[in-house]
């Protein structure tokens, strides 16, 4: 039987909002493989797709960088070890210069953007000073350079924590800022993220892997195969209308998609980044500790 750690628990309850019992028993069923128990538990509790995956599992922020005529842009994600320094202005400032470093000279990879010369030194010599400066390691974890011949327009969100950049054609700066906040919105802990612009570019794996949950769901509720295929057809199509940006509800005006709002504004969406910090990345092991204990006292 696998070794089921405390963390491995907390990121799937994370995930699914379950309760960690729950979470427990399916990662020892599914030997701790943490996709094949999300799935199992989806299942199992007819639960939607995961609206918690985007939750910030390390401390840093979202460096942004966008020139005056709004053709070039870029986005840096920073991690450091606490909340605390994530908010540090030295720490915020260095985030912001990586951003436009990589807009003006477009590095390959994060070995190349920490060659870059910077404030006498290179970009890894800042790093390694801001380091000794704060008392907490800080790395470069990725980042994003985007260029259009039309507009682009970025939103910050929680201070940093996510940030998104949106390439817009036609319309105006306004509603290329109301866009990128709308997906800003969607990652938010409880939201439905995201995944692209419309269905037609939805992965088909992903698409794949809804359909079986959701036919697994239905063949346990005992359903007829004809009610069983219906079922699944209405909340495959739920399923897109969620995770894609021009079939979602405008978050200024729920009445009215996005589709339909840029469509008043004479804009089309060709694409979006979305960075959310510390996604994919497990906290320090003292955070799930102390996030177990409080759950054991409520």
């Amino acid at each position: 039987m696998a070794d089921i750690s405390a963390s491995m628990v907390m990121e799937l309850r994370r995930h699914t909002g379950l309760g960690m019992m729950e979470c427990k028993k399916a990662l020892a069923e599914t030997a701790g493989d943490l996709a094949k128990a999300e799935a199992l538990l989806r299942i199992r509790s007819g639960a939607k797709a995961s609206k918690a995956a985007g939750r910030v599992t390390a401390e840093g922020v979202v460096g942004a960088y966008l020139a005056t005529d709004a053709k070039t842009g870029a986005m840096v994600e920073v991690n450091c070890e606490t909340d605390f320094v994530s908010r540090n202005e030295d720490f915020v400032a260095f985030a912001r210069n990586l951003a436009q470093l990589v807009a003006e000279h477009h590095p390959a990879d994060a070995a190349a953007l920490g060659a870059l010369p910077a404030d006498g030194g290179s970009v890894e010599s800042m790093r390694q000073a801001l380091v000794q400066k704060i008392g907490e390691n800080v790395s470069i974890r990725r980042f994003v350079r985007m260029v259009t011949a039309g507009r682009l327009a970025q939103y910050l969100h929680g201070g940093g924590r996510i940030g998104v950049t949106v390439e817009l054609q036609g319309g105006s700066a306004q509603a290329g800022k109301d866009i990128a906040m709308h997906i800003a919105a969607g990652a938010a802990p409880g939201a439905v993220r995201t995944v692209c612009v419309s269905r037609d570019q939805v992965p088909a794996d992903l698409i794949a892997r809804e359909r079986d949950v959701y036919t697994a769901q239905a063949a346990s509720e005992g359903k007829s195969p004809e009610i069983a295929g219906r079922m699944v057809e209405g909340k495959i199509n739920k399923f897109l209308a969620e995770v894609t940006l021009l079939g979602q509800p405008f978050v200024k005006n729920p009445d009215e998609t996005v589709e339909k709002y840029l469509k008043a504004n004479s804009a089309a969406v060709a694409s979006f980044e979305l960075f959310v910090v510390g996604e994919g990345l497990e906290k320090r092991k003292d955070d799930f500790a102390a996030e177990v204990a409080a759950m054991a006292k409520a």
